[in-house]
């Protein structure tokens, strides 16, 4: 009995390598190309959506569209052209008119995506040019919701996690495949939604800053350094003096500790809500220093294409 049941473990850790190897889900790899990828995507998308606000026409209008020519007027009494219009060389009835209806399709979903605002991939922000000020509960109601839920990068860096504790086989309950990745991707957002709603309820109570600021300073270093400080500290109620992100934290800590009732297994709650803490302090500065310069990028990318010339006809 004791061999058989070793066999069985044996032949399913044999399947779970295989799979692992077979899907090219080798941690170092998937943290190495993985995140690039995941990150430059996330990257491209939210300066792009970020230039596209700033230069942007008013909405409802498209800027490379001109006023229709006005129809020739028909003199009184003459009668209506009834004639057939005879058809282009090389071309069929109504196909003109289906590409025609086509490409307005894909350029109007693609302006859709084009034109989201750049706070749906970097969360709440507040630009550089402009000053903090306090925020009433209903505009920290707004911040929360945007943030939990309506932050492209919040799903991004779940998925990402979720791949990488695939890949590491953890926790070992949830098994493989599709299901076992929907299992943690849920549990790595439920921890999420845990901790930022503590963080905002702790903000609310403290009147503390809930928004990053983008530095107005120059320099890459001296950006650098105030994106990794401002994951550690924030403003109080003045948006002047310094405070340390206790509730940020906490509400980290003690996500940690909650999520570990829904794991399969014996897990140490301490622990996990130790690996919560550190993964705050690790990602949280790659958040800030994200949104720090994703702003530039979106510049670049469209100052590019608009330098950009058409190939000759």
């Amino acid at each position: 009995m004791a061999s058989a049941q070793a066999i069985r473990l044996t032949a399913k850790g044999c399947v779970l390598s295989w799979e692992t190897r077979s899907a090219g889900c080798n941690v170092t790899v998937l943290r190495r190309y993985g995140v690039m990828f995941l990150l430059s995507i996330w990257l491209l998308m939210a300066g792009r959506c970020a230039a596209q606000e700033q230069g942007s026409p008013p909405a409802g209008r498209d800027s490379s569209s001109k006023p229709d020519a006005p129809e020739p007027s028909r003199q009184q009494g003459q009668p209506p052209d009834t004639s057939p219009q005879a058809p282009q060389a090389g071309s069929q009835p109504g196909d003109e008119g289906t590409v025609a209806k086509v490409q307005a399709e894909v350029n109007a979903g693609v302006n859709k995506v084009v034109n989201l605002p750049a706070e749906w991939f970097l969360g709440a922000y507040v630009p550089a040019n402009r000053n903090l000020q306090p925020l009433s509960n209903r505009e920290r109601g707004q911040v929360y919701v945007r943030q939990t839920y309506l932050t492209g990068a919040s799903y991004l860096k779940r998925l990402f996690a979720a791949g990488v504790d695939q890949a590491r086989g953890v926790p070992s309950g949830w098994g493989g495949g599709l299901g076992g990745y929907g299992q943690r991707f849920a549990s790595r957002y439920g921890q999420f939604i845990i901790q930022n709603t503590l963080t905002s309820a702790g903000d609310a109570l403290l009147r503390y800053e809930p928004r990053y600021d983008l530095c107005r300073c120059s320099g890459f270093w001296s950006r650098t350094r105030y994106a990794m400080w401002r994951n550690f500290m924030t403003y109080n109620s003045s948006e002047v003096e310094e405070r340390p992100q206790v509730p940020l934290y906490v509400a980290a800590f003690s996500a940690g500790v909650l999520a570990t009732q829904w794991k399969p297994g014996s897990q140490s709650p301490w622990r996990n809500g130790a690996y919560a803490v550190a993964g705050q302090a690790g990602y949280g500065a790659l958040s800030n220093w994200l949104q720090e310069f994703a702003l530039d990028l979106g510049r670049k990318l469209s100052r590019n294409k608009s330098t950009r010339k058409p190939p000759p006809a």
